[in-house]
């Protein structure tokens, strides 16, 4: 019989063969949402697809599941919080999760959703759901079959979904979560919205030239920690972030001459995403536990650097002089405060990646509970416009005057990302559970900000967040490094702290 050291061994090199192989999946996406051209997108999506198959085959294998049942039955891996616990106890719960799983359905999700997601490119420029409606038809009804076949006894098919992106979240409990942050925000927004103090947001559309834009984010990037030499900035029709392996982490981002918040603030989300990614102990790449601990972990990465420290006032003390230099003639005459003002103006938006922070949650909850409805089958796919016009007339007081300002400005269902949206909320959470503790742990971050100085944050977020990857489930992860459960209060407690001050509540 082998060693507890040889099965162990065993594991983790059949783990990390899969995991290189999903790599190349990661890079073809990656270049169908950049640089592809659009005739090869057919082409591409039998790739994506044979490759889904293939990575689902290596995760999926009986020798593996072998090796896993030896392991729990008779192997000695030391502590329980160790490593090697984790990386048995990661790999348990994501094997019985892919065995769960039809090969046929893994392949068709991903052909169908690389050719989803052209065909949602092509329908938001011309703001036409109808012709997007099929594909999503389709990805919902994959999503459908993929809940059942994953069961979770709990008789809510949503948590399957969810537990995919956030490991162990119910939909109560998130749910739960929402109504307290929506109850606090709520007044917060009208309170806002009934001051007389008003930014003059006009500044930021003004003309900002693309390649001045795309200088000046970089640079940003570069300065907050990522790290140019792994990594690198392209465009898409959606900003993301995919890390394809160590030294190996791409940023994407849009660019509107006359919006200047979309690209900047979107390329320092993307970054905070990208330090959570080369932040990853690169010893661990490959094993169960080399990834980041869920999307809410990772949001709480990216929502983070965008606004907790981007959307700052000291970050601008230091920024604001080389945002006059590069766009002379945008900020000419522009004093720092009112630019600071500007760039946290709160009111209600149809587009929820240039949301403010106020009301980006309600975003949020609109696709959660639409999402849920979707899966349930109490809501059709045809019916989606028309919910999501009144989800937003209700929540915001706006309606959507077109598909692409509405229901089409996501890429996340053509993707068949659905149970992905609440991390984003539960992101904005865990941030300001972590900022508050970093803050303690560090002492004036404003002054470190306002002399451009953000290493102590990044090597703080490194050494408690990033390099433990999936050792810690995360609502414990956060748990271990705040001492406090996961909770809305520090959250709506920044902003009422900050927003108050602005608009002189």
């Amino acid at each position: 019989m082998a060693s507890t050291s040889e099965l162990y061994d065993d594991l983790v090199d059949e783990w990390r063969k899969g995991t290189l192989l999903a790599s190349c999946s990661a890079q073809l996406s990656w270049d169908e949402q950049t640089y592809l051209p659009p005739g090869g997108v057919s082409h591409r999506s039998e790739q994506l697809s044979l490759l889904a198959g293939m990575v689902h085959d290596r995760f999926t294998s009986p020798h593996l599941g072998e090796l896993i049942s030896e392991l729990e039955q008779h192997g000695d891996l030391g502590e329980a919080d160790g490593p090697r616990r984790a990386n048995l106890r990661e790999a348990r719960r994501r094997y019985d999760r892919a065995t769960k799983l039809p090969k046929k359905l893994v392949e068709e999700m991903s052909r169908v959703t690389s050719l989803a997601q052209h065909n949602w490119v092509e329908a938001r420029k011309k703001s036409n759901f109808e012709t997007f409606r099929p594909w999503l038809e389709k990805v919902v009804g994959l999503k459908r079959e993929e809940a059942a076949a994953l069961g979770n006894g709990s008789g809510v098919p949503y948590d399957a979904l969810l537990d995919d992106y956030e490991p162990g979240a119910k939909t109560a409990d998130v749910a739960g979560v929402f109504a307290g942050l929506r109850k606090d925000l709520v007044p917060l927004v009208q309170a806002i919205h009934n001051s007389k103090t008003k930014p003059n947001a006009s500044i930021l559309t003004r003309r900002y030239p693309k390649d001045a834009q795309r200088t000046f984010a970089r640079a940003a990037a570069s300065a907050i920690g990522f790290r140019f030499d792994e990594g690198r900035l392209d465009e898409s029709a959606h900003p993301f972030c995919s890390g394809i392996g160590p030294g190996d982490c791409r940023l994407t981002t849009r660019y509107d001459e006359r919006h200047f918040p979309g690209a900047f603030f979107g390329v320092l989300h993307e970054a905070g995403h990208g330090i959570y990614e080369q932040g990853l102990d690169r010893s661990a790449y490959g094993t169960p536990i080399g990834d980041a601990a869920s999307l809410g972990v990772h949001e709480s990465q990216s929502r983070m650097w965008e606004n907790f420290v981007g959307r700052s006032r000291a970050f601008w003390t230091q920024f604001y002089p080389q945002a006059q230099t590069t766009f002379p003639e945008a900020l000419n005459g522009v004093g720092a405060d009112d630019f600071y003002a500007a760039v946290n103006d709160v009111r209600p938006s149809f587009i929820r990646v240039e949301a403010d922070e106020v009301t980006y949650n309600l975003h949020i909850m609109i696709r959660f509970e639409m999402e849920q409805r979707l899966i349930a089958g109490d809501l059709k796919p045809a019916e989606v416009p028309a919910a999501w016009n009144a989800a937003y007339t209700a929540s915001l007081g706006i309606t959507p005057p077109d598909d692409a300002q509405g229901c089409l400005q996501d890429v996340h269902w053509s993707a068949g990302l659905l149970g992905y949206f609440p991390t984003y909320a539960l992101g904005n959470m865990y941030a300001a559970q972590l900022f508050e503790t970093a803050r303690k742990a560090l002492g004036d971050l404003d002054a470190l900000f306002a002399k451009g100085d953000f290493t102590p944050l990044r090597e703080w977020l490194n050494a408690h967040v990033h390099r433990y990857g999936r050792q810690f489930p995360p609502s414990r992860l956060v748990e271990r490094i705040t001492g406090q459960p996961l909770s809305h209060r520090p959250l709506v407690s920044h902003l009422k702290t900050k927003f108050e001050a602005i608009y002189r509540l």
